[in-house]
């Protein structure tokens, strides 16, 4: 008898032709490819978090109150920017030196200590770079403002990052092929961006509301004291 070799079942031909783009041009494709999913977690992030739709005059175009509506605005494109310019180049360098740290290491001792210095050293940097801009991107505008957000957010990010990587990590090598490792790692941060992205949103709307809480405040005992002056 003889036995035949199963075969692989063939890739989706988009899914192929990212794969074939991505060996010949690395940094461009997740560049290309953090820029779309940045758009994408802006625009859901916005609608999801309840960010009001930015204003249009009475006479805008339908197509300017659709975009307005679905909250694909200035904040959206300089998302796409942020993907671009900052993520895909800040992960490709910093995921580039851990490989070459542990290029030719192999065995389990090796694989741990991979995942510990993405988890300490690349996961931090990662995480400050992300919450600074979203901070910049939604309205901050001192390096107070942006330390704050850094700030509130970076534990609660770092956490649920420190959960998801070795968890992914170990689906990964279990389950998915390694050629497919890439657009499975792109799902996960783009669903992890996604969530971190709403939870900033509504970080930055409670500030935005305690400070006009504030001001009707203070507005209040102006008024309060400006009728005592007057009655003494």
């Amino acid at each position: 008898m003889s036995s035949v070799a199963p075969t692989k079942a063939p890739l989706h031909p988009l899914l192929a032709q990212y794969l074939a783009q991505l060996a010949a041009n690395p940094l461009r494709t997740k560049a290309m490819t953090s820029a779309t999913f940045s758009f994408m977690q802006e625009v859901i992030g916005s609608n999801v978090a309840g960010i009001p739709p930015p204003k249009v005059s009475k006479d805008a175009s339908s197509v300017s109150r659709a975009l307005a509506k679905a909250r694909i605005d200035s904040k959206a494109l300089k998302m796409a920017l942020y993907g671009f310019c900052v993520s895909a180049p800040l992960g490709h360098f910093l995921v580039g030196l851990l490989q070459k740290a542990f290029a030719g290491k192999v065995g389990l001792k090796y694989r741990l200590g991979q995942l510990l210095a993405s988890n300490l050293f690349i996961a931090p940097i990662q995480t400050t770079a992300f919450l600074s801009s979203m901070a910049v991107i939604n309205g901050a505008k001192s390096l107070d403002e942006v330390i704050r957000t850094v700030k509130g957010g970076f534990m609660s990010v770092i956490r649920v990052t420190w959960v998801i990587s070795p968890l992914s990590m170990a689906i990964a090598q279990q389950f998915i092929p390694v050629e497919l490792w890439v657009p499975f790692f792109n799902v996960i941060q783009f669903t992890l961006g996604t969530l971190f992205n709403i939870k900033v949103k509504k970080m930055r709307l409670a500030a935005l509301e305690k400070e006009a809480r504030e001001r009707e405040r203070e507005k209040a005992r102006n008024a309060a004291e400006s009728i005592v002056h007057e009655e003494s």
